[in-house]
């Protein structure tokens, strides 16, 4: 009974550190509309935030990485799950009081600089949590208490673009006097905020009995996995060409852009190429450096590989979706909105996958089947019900949003048909995205924009599935395994400003046929797992069903 309390007690201490990723991730979606017109960027570069927030962290994941293989450990199951957390948080200090130096120097590049350090301790925590909230119990139901601590996340999701629109504008809904008059100043006080609240989640993991796993005390040789290093490289290669190809190709790809100068764009660009180029060569000579009997050949475990894949997708098109919707909405198909009016679409898309999470988070307590089915039937409304609130105290004009509960229905629906099977959930959610995407193509006004936002419904349980499956008995390599999913987190930095680089090219209303290809793969990644997991005498669908 005690060990239990112990379980729990430190699911919740975890759980603080969920909720910062969330409200900083979500509140790039203001962020990047607002730097857009400041800035004088272009949708492709405006983009450029996801992709220093998202790349810091392959960029952490890989370094953790390149220590393991140097020192032929891994790292984190040396330094501890709780203390790489903590170590995690100090960094992300540091890029937030970074940030109040950089938006008071008014220099974007400065910004992103700040942006990339915060997130390379998310990196850091991110790492670690996920596999620590997986192991604090059965790991065949660790996929609900993934969702539960993600549905704290989405609390930080929902109210951060109100936060920040408030701290930008003064309000939620703002004039076009306020919008003129708002400065990148104004958040130096958030982010100051930020900074002590990073400091509090770390005294509270302090005095928190977080128990060792037993992965951490396994003292045997932890050998190199080698197909994700191989899907790593090649990754690296593809970013190599497109950055080259930015470089070299300023007349496209740098028109409007407001660095200080023309050729300190082509300083930044061709740095990134060659920073890529190091780590390509780097990762080589480390790789050849390893004795040829310390390469696990991962035939045992090729959940990892496609893991790996399905994370970037993943990440890349919940990001992608909010991400380009601020100049979606700009459009006249779309309501013509400016920036200042954007906060409460972008509050309902990360609402959205609030309402998801809190309903799968439900199966990560032990309640009877006939409570169980209440709550199912009622949390999701509750969930858009806060969503609005919040946004109706700020001012929001939220009539607009009721017909929504429609699309909270359907959400409703795939719940009460997945009966609790992670990976089937995961393909049905996949189908219903692709479905809403599709049908956001063919129209506009109010059913475009539900049916964009509905993405967020769709997107909000497929993190945890995707991650416990992905690990699913991998015992001791479960850190390094883990520090390879969230290097793939590089699909927010990737798959949105592709989003946006098709959006200049054509339409933004058309771009969003990307997002339509990541679901349908998505539910491709869950058929193609459920086959290679029960070839190896693993079920969680049947495990997970059986419990309640």
């Amino acid at each position: 009974m005690g060990n239990n309390s112990s379980k729990t007690s430190a699911l919740f201490a975890l759980i603080t550190v969920f909720f910062f990723w969330g409200f900083l991730a979500a509140s790039n979606g203001i962020f990047i509309p607002f730097c857009k017109t400041h800035f004088n960027l272009s949708q492709f570069q405006s983009q450029l935030i996801d992709s220093a927030f998202y790349g810091a962290y392959f960029i952490g994941s890989l370094l953790l990485y390149i220590f393991s293989l140097q020192f032929n450990k891994d790292i984190i199951n040396k330094i501890g799950y709780k203390k790489t957390i903590i170590y995690g948080l100090l960094i992300s200090i540091v890029g937030a009081l970074i940030m109040i130096p950089a938006v008071s120097s008014g220099s974007f590049m400065f910004i992103l600089a700040a942006f990339f350090i915060i997130a390379l301790g998310f990196s850091l925590q991110q790492t670690s949590a996920n596999p620590l909230v997986l192991n604090l119990g059965n790991p065949a139901t660790g996929s609900y208490r993934l969702n539960f601590a993600g549905s704290v996340n989405s609390l930080g999701t929902a109210i951060g673009p109100i936060l920040v629109s408030l701290a930008l504008f003064g309000k939620v809904i703002a004039s076009d006097t306020d919008k003129t008059s708002a400065s990148l100043g104004s958040i130096n006080v958030l982010y100051m905020i930020l900074a002590v609240a990073f400091g509090a989640a770390i005294v509270i993991l302090v005095f928190s009995k977080i128990p060792k796993l037993e992965i951490e005390e396994d003292e045997s040789e932890v050998k190199v996995l080698k197909q994700p290093l191989f899907f790593i490289i090649g990754i690296l290669l593809f970013l190599l060409v497109i950055f080259a190809y930015s470089a070299f190709d300023s007349r496209k790809i740098s028109s409007g852009i407001n660095f200080d100068a023309d050729y300190n764009k082509m300083i930044f660009l061709t740095a990134i190429t060659g920073f890529i180029f190091l780590l390509i060569v780097v990762l080589f000579i480390l790789y050849k450096k390893i004795k040829r009997e310390n390469r696990f050949e991962l035939t045992a475990y090729p959940q990892v590989t496609l893991g790996m894949l399905a994370i970037f997708v993943y990440v890349g098109v919940e990001v992608s979706i909010q991400s380009n919707m601020g100049t979606l909405l700009r459009t006249p198909e779309f309501g013509g909105l400016d920036n200042s009016k954007i906060s409460p679409f972008i509050s309902i898309y990360w609402g959205s996958l609030m309402i998801g999470r809190w309903t799968g988070a439900i199966d990560a307590f032990n309640l009877k089947k006939s409570t169980n089915t209440i709550l199912t039937l009622i949390i999701p409304f509750l969930a858009f019900a806060f969503v609005l609130f919040m946004n109706h105290l700020n001012g929001a004009d939220i009539s607009d949003f009721y017909m929504y509960a429609i699309c909270v229905a359907i959400l409703l629906a795939g719940f009460i048909l997945g009966k609790h099977r992670p990976t089937f959930t995961l393909m049905l959610f996949g189908f219903l995205g692709s479905i809403a995407m599709i049908i956001g193509l063919f129209t506009h006004g109010t059913i475009g924009i539900y049916a964009f936002l509905s993405g967020g419904l769709f997107c909000s349980i497929m993190w945890p599935c995707i991650f416990s499956l992905a690990i699913a008995g991998l015992g001791k390599y479960t850190s390094q395994a883990s520090g390879f999913l969230i290097m793939m987190i590089l699909g927010g930095a990737f798959i949105p400003p592709v989003q946006g680089l098709l959006a200049d090219y054509t339409t933004i209303h058309f771009s969003y046929i990307i997002p339509v290809f990541c679901f349908v793969f998505l539910s491709w990644y869950a058929w193609k797992v459920k086959k290679i997991l029960n070839k190896k005498g693993i079920d969680y669908d049947a495990t997970s069903g059986s419990s309640h």
